[in-house]
């Protein structure tokens, strides 16, 4: 069924830079970055941070004092009268944060919630689990970005053997994954021309602590210079695979965030006379090992939940961590991949894990905006063989 009552003001989101691995924001606790950018925008947007009966919060890499999530956030931002639940599904993270809020909304739960989300890859926790039966006592060691990254207990394989099984169960070439990584590398281009006048309709600075002063982190940091011919020349991360380190992502720190309401507190909170409805959300799991199969049928399922067609979406974004997520993607729906991720994805500005699918979103609505309105859908991966969809409309 539809979602009939969750609205986005226009103008109500913002991202912020994203930084690469160790790069400008990897000293930054990534709550208290997340309360200082949020307010930030909130402030420069006119939306009174005292607006909202609550907040929905999404991380995936714990941090000092992350146990006490939404509240804590909302403490910082000066309204501690609020709260809300702290979500962690991998990369699908994003997505179920807006599908919490927007139950919220359309059960009138709540009128008007701030759904945040951000995580930090850099300097992540090594963590001790206590194992007295161990060897001497010795317990259990993990480090959950790289650990994660590198096996599922379930399917037993690493985040890009995935990539590889896909791209050998649909027989997509090396070539293809180059073709397509260049070409998300040049529409990303296109959200730099005219001095970043696309990014600059939603990005906010990221306002990093120094010891005399504060740093302001304008844009993104750590996309690196892509060719057909530097493509052609990297060999593949896995013996005898195809996905080389120029198709797939790289891991980052920033936020981003949304504001998601009713359709009267949308229109006053936001500028324009632009409507940007949710219409609805889609899940699915894939077969074990097969991570970038999932988008395809939460696609599906969030297109049939909104009661709309394939022919009737206008603009296509992905969190596509492998190239070879965008061409079975495009391929099993029967898109062209240059009508899909314009100006840009995060296989080119890379992966922050917890706000990554926020800014896709949020990219999607502005490009709607750009485009004079119509149907938006996003659909990403995420651990677990899994995937989170939702569908917009602008007008």
């Amino acid at each position: 069924m539809t979602l009939q009552k969750v609205f986005i003001p226009y103008g109500g989101y913002w991202s912020s830079p994203f930084c690469r691995w160790q790069g400008a924001l990897a000293q930054e606790h990534s709550l208290k970055l997340l309360a200082t950018t949020a307010l930030a925008a909130l402030d420069a947007r006119q939306m009174a941070v005292t607006s909202f009966d609550g907040v929905v919060l999404g991380q995936t890499v714990t941090q000092a004092h992350d146990f006490y999530g939404a509240p804590w956030v909302a403490a910082m931002m000066g309204v501690p009268g609020i709260t809300g639940p702290t979500i962690s599904q991998a990369c699908a993270t994003s997505a179920r944060v807006l599908s919490v809020a927007a139950a919220e909304i359309e059960t009138e739960f709540s009128e008007c919630l701030l759904g945040l989300t951000c995580d930090r890859t850099s300097n992540g926790p090594h963590i001790l689990y206590p194992d007295p039966g161990g060897f001497g006592g010795k317990g259990q060691a993990e480090d959950p970005v790289w650990d994660n990254f590198n096996y599922d207990p379930y399917a037993k394989s690493a985040m890009i053997q995935t990539a590889e099984n896909v791209a050998q169960e649909a027989g997509i070439t090396r070539e293809e994954q180059d073709e397509v990584a260049l070409l998300r590398h040049e529409q990303y281009q296109d959200a730099l021309s005219d001095d970043r006048a696309f990014q600059r309709r939603f990005m906010v600075s990221a306002n990093v602590g120094r010891k005399k002063k504060a740093v302001a982190i304008e844009a993104d940091e750590g996309v690196f210079p892509t060719t057909k011919e530097g493509l052609a020349k990297l060999q593949p991360v896995l013996d005898g695979g195809t996905v080389t380190f120029g198709t797939q992502t790289h891991p980052a720190d920033g936020n981003a965030g949304i504001v998601l309401t009713t359709r009267d507190r949308a229109h006053s909170m936001g500028r324009d006379n632009v409507s940007i409805q949710v219409l609805g959300f889609g899940s699915a799991r894939a077969k074990k090992g097969y991570m970038g199969m999932a988008t395809v049928p939460a696609a599906q399922r969030a297109l049939q939940q909104s009661d709309i067609e394939l022919g009737d979406v206008t603009a296509f974004k992905t969190h596509n961590p492998f190239a070879v997520n965008d061409i079975y993607f495009c391929r099993e729906l029967g898109i062209a991949a240059a009508k899909c991720n314009r100006f840009g994805s995060p296989l080119i500005y890379g992966h922050p894990q917890g706000p990554t699918g926020t800014r896709v979103i949020v990219e999607l609505i502005e490009e709607l905006v750009l485009r004079g309105g119509g149907y938006g859908l996003f659909s990403g991966c995420a651990g677990g063989d899994s995937a989170m969809a939702v569908a917009i409309k602008v007008n």
